[in-house]
């Protein structure tokens, strides 16, 4: 299976976090191979001493990591509103081995909690993308963005935080010079950069899977029980779920965060930091 990650150097220990929650439950036959982009100002293997390729080594991933090329972004609107980062995810297939066929891009305030090999296999030949549309979430939020960015054949507005990218398709239809135009066009119109281009030209080809299972808000835990008539509580979320999403801008790394799933994140946090003390005594 192929993941795709796109980070700077404050995501380095969320990632192995997410990477280790990924490990523990996804089925031991399931071969995994990470592809994090950044920007070349991080050094991803030599950050805190610490290295990204040792550890994956340590989880039997395999690691490639790939350093964007800022001329390939010359003609890009870039601002520190729109910085070039943006566009790793949007543009990834122009980065990634030409016989891979598919990639399932994750932000790395992901926890994974049960085995992702569904989503990863998905049918998806007529769609560029799959992703959740939270619309359940936030019914006239999605109203509003479907108007704001004119996706009226969209059946959402899908968080980009998963997203399964149709490789073979996008390669011949997502192209950059689109992407440029649409945020120069609209650029007065756009609140989350990236997220809203994916919405605003692509949304009608996007296959909507359920956030409850692939991208669950931990903030909405109290709005999942509700429209679920009380179905989806603590014991479903750990059963079925199989990613939980920390959105916005309280991360439970953080000291103060306080959520329903900080116990369980930092479970796993404490995890990466034992495989890395032993990393580091092997030096």
């Amino acid at each position: 299976m192929n993941l795709l990650f796109a980070i700077d150097s404050s995501f380095l220990r969320p990632l192995e976090t997410t990477l280790l929650s990924i490990k523990m439950n996804t089925s031991r036959q399931a071969s995994l191979h990470i592809y994090v982009i950044h920007g070349g100002s991080l050094g991803l293997d030599s950050v805190d001493g610490r290295s990204l390729s040792r550890y994956c080594e340590a989880l039997d991933i395999i690691y490639t990591p790939i350093l964007a090329n800022s001329d390939e972004f010359s003609d890009a609107p870039v601002s520190e509103r729109y910085p070039e980062t943006i566009y790793y995810r949007l543009l990834a297939h122009r980065y990634l081995p030409n016989d891979l066929d598919r990639v399932l891009y994750l932000d790395a305030d992901i926890l994974c909690i049960n085995d992702l090999s569904k989503l990863y296999n998905m049918v998806i030949d007529g769609d560029y993308y799959a992703a959740a549309s939270h619309s359940r979430l936030t019914e006239l939020t999605t109203v509003v963005n479907k108007v704001r960015l004119r996706s009226y054949e969209s059946e959402g507005y899908f968080n980009s935080g998963v997203l399964l990218i149709n490789l073979n398709l996008v390669r011949q239809r997502v192209h950059a010079n689109d992407i440029y135009n649409y945020i120069t066009t609209n650029k007065y119109n756009l609140l989350l950069p990236d997220q809203d281009v994916l919405n605003g030209l692509y949304g009608d080809k996007i296959k909507d899977i359920p956030d409850e299972i692939y991208n669950f808000d931990v903030r909405k835990i109290m709005t999942y029980q509700l429209i679920s008539n009380g179905e989806w509580d603590l014991d479903w979320t750990i059963d079925h779920t199989v990613f939980l999403h920390f959105c916005g801008k309280e991360k439970p790394w953080f000291k103060k965060y306080r959520g329903r799933f900080d116990s369980l994140y930092k479970h796993y946090e404490h995890q990466s930091y034992r495989l890395n003390e032993k990393l580091n005594l092997e030096l």
